[in-house]
């Protein structure tokens, strides 16, 4: 390709929002222009870079016995609505009618089309387990869409979907993209940590990020110092003390506390410990049902473990005229003890075998002491882990500390189950004993987009983007200079041709009327991992360079070869 007639050249300007080094120098380099918000067209150097990232996901992908299709953008809304994800996702979805008056989703993901096309076929145990899998391009109407390729409402996904007859089956299929995720991601030259994390709604026990350590990510995890324990901050376990009270129990007293709130104050004014104190939030769920959660008080509530034990769609905290309607009190001085029958309390594990401790007592300005299990509380049939994990505490096992770290997520892996099979009619295959069975189901998402961003904030300098061999928009950049001068134009000629016969993909820099600075500035911004130049000062040899190094040197035309023959 020759520079002067790529379509997408170098820039100096970068947008005025961006702020991540992948959406600068994606837009600098000419692999990005922004269309509206969220949505980029993908220019000729992006794309050979798209395509070949593509391709190593496809050889992946089929290599673990991956079969792709597509399936259309427009979704019949009707099978969103057999879901009920029309209403129950966290994106909001983009309805459109065509001229007979059918209405279809733009495509956010696609379980419902792959569930209905494998329906179509009579599938039997012989059939399964199978997965299959599509590159498509997604919308999702983000709220707010930022950092270039890391945040978009429409981007490309690879997303897969196993169907298996049982858990078991499912799970060899799970720990099959578990490999299969690693070894693309490591092909791409991206070191991953493999976070647990939520399945929201869709519940179960398996579910993964691939995340790319930055501070840039979006992404919270915690993680311990030798990584053996990784979680998404909304999943993320803790060791919790168990509590073996010996303390005889006290009468419970009410004691006045005007004005004080919160269980650093309330703690030193009771003169007792914080882990005495007991911190109890109201919440709301979408169909306005009041949930009291209450936790250890030196614990936060994490609102997405409570989400999922609710199996809730939507939750909110609870409006100060709820507060008061549920407790008689303002807010702050809530309690477990003695609320209205319909409202349903979740209590912590951190708040199991305690005894003599602290709550508010549903009557402003006041707080119980001395409340126990039994005798003031129902002792409840379960307790729940909705505490929120933080830096600094102990890890599951009880012996590292956990670590707060950010990153990127560029693939999850995660459970279906039985989800989307039993929601939707006919989504079954024939057993052996020739009953029909719903299948169970997975689901293996990888954004491409995402992952080139998250390539680019790992892989660069100051002066721009370093692409690894397997992914860059080519394999050698050549420079020519002083090329006014016949004799060196013609030999960068020979040299552009040969290498294109030799089938090597070349960036020939044949603008006659750039100087070298520039020339060179745009090589080291565009990325490109071997750079040849061809000057009056290189005479009958050639200046070769890697992009990943300072120091040039002076080859010939033979040693050349040697180079790209690893092509």
């Amino acid at each position: 390709m020759r520079y002067s007639k790529l379509f997408g050249k170098t820039i100096k300007q970068t947008p005025a929002d961006a702020v991540t080094a992948s959406h600068k120098l994606l837009y600098q380099g000419g692999f990005i222009r922004e269309s509206s918000a969220g949505r980029y067209f993908i220019l000729p150097l992006g794309i050979r870079v798209q395509q070949k990232v593509m391709s190593i996901i496809k050889e992946e992908m089929d290599k673990a016995g991956g079969q792709e299709m597509i399936s259309p953008i427009l979704h019949p809304l009707s099978l969103w609505q057999e879901t009920n994800r029309d209403k129950s996702t966290s994106y909001e979805l983009t309805v459109v009618k065509d001229r007979r008056e059918a209405l279809f989703a733009l495509g956010a993901t696609a379980e419902e089309m792959f569930v209905d096309v494998v329906r179509k076929f009579q599938i039997s145990y012989k059939d399964l387990p199978f997965n299959i899998y599509q590159f498509s391009t997604k919308f999702r109407d983000e709220l707010r869409a930022r950092g270039g390729l890391l945040r978009v409402r429409e981007f490309i996904m690879k997303d897969a979907y196993s169907f298996d007859k049982n858990e078991a089956e499912f799970k060899k299929e799970y720990k099959n993209m578990w490999n299969t995720y690693s070894e693309i991601f490591k092909r791409l030259g991206l070191n991953t940590v493999v976070v647990e994390s939520d399945n929201g709604y869709i519940g179960g026990d398996y579910c993964h990020e691939f995340v790319v350590e930055s501070s840039i990510g979006e992404t919270k995890f915690l993680t311990t110092e030798d990584a053996t324990y990784a979680a998404h901050e909304d999943v993320a376990k803790f060791f919790k003390s168990p509590h073996h009270d010996t303390e005889e129990i006290k009468p419970r007293e009410e004691v006045e506390g005007k004005g004080i709130i919160g269980v650093e104050t309330l703690a030193k004014f009771l003169h007792i410990p914080v882990d005495k104190t007991t911190k109890t939030i109201l919440f709301e769920t979408e169909k306005h049902e009041v949930i009291a959660a209450a936790v250890q008080g030196n614990y936060d509530i994490n609102e997405a473990k409570l989400k999922n034990i609710l199996q809730c769609t939507g939750l909110k905290l609870a409006q100060p005229e709820v507060v008061r309607k549920t407790t008689g009190a303002e807010v702050g001085y809530a309690g477990i003890l003695n609320l209205p029958k319909d409202v349903r309390i979740i209590i912590d594990e951190s708040m199991k075998g305690r005894k003599n401790f602290e709550m508010g007592a549903n009557k402003t300005d006041y707080h119980s002491i001395n409340v126990n299990f039994g005798r003031d509380i129902p002792e409840p049939n379960k307790f729940y882990d909705i505490a929120q994990a933080k830096q600094g505490y102990l890890a599951p096992d009880g012996k590292q500390k956990l670590i707060e770290k950010k990153g990127i997520e560029v693939g999850n892996i995660f459970q279906l189950g039985y989800y989307y099979s039993k929601k939707m009619r006919d989504a079954t295959y024939m057993n052996q004993e020739g009953k029909q069975q719903e299948y169970y189901m997975g689901c293996y998402g990888i954004g491409v987009g995402r992952t080139i961003a998250a390539i680019v904030e790992m892989y660069h300098d100051e002066k721009g983007i370093a692409w690894d061999e397997n992914i860059a928009p080519f394999f050698i950049h050549l420079i020519g200079l002083d090329l006014k001068d016949e004799q060196i134009k013609n030999a960068a000629e020979r040299t552009y041709k040969k290498l294109l016969v030799e089938g090597v993909e070349v960036l020939y820099d044949d603008r006659e009327d750039t100087g070298a600075g520039a020339k060179f500035a745009d090589a080291d911004l565009i990325g490109v991992p071997h750079r040849l130049v061809i000057s009056k000062r290189t005479g009958d040899k050639i200046e070769y360079k890697k992009r990943s190094e300072k120091e040039s040197k002076l080859i010939t035309i033979d040693e050349l070869a040697d180079i790209t023959k690893t092509t």
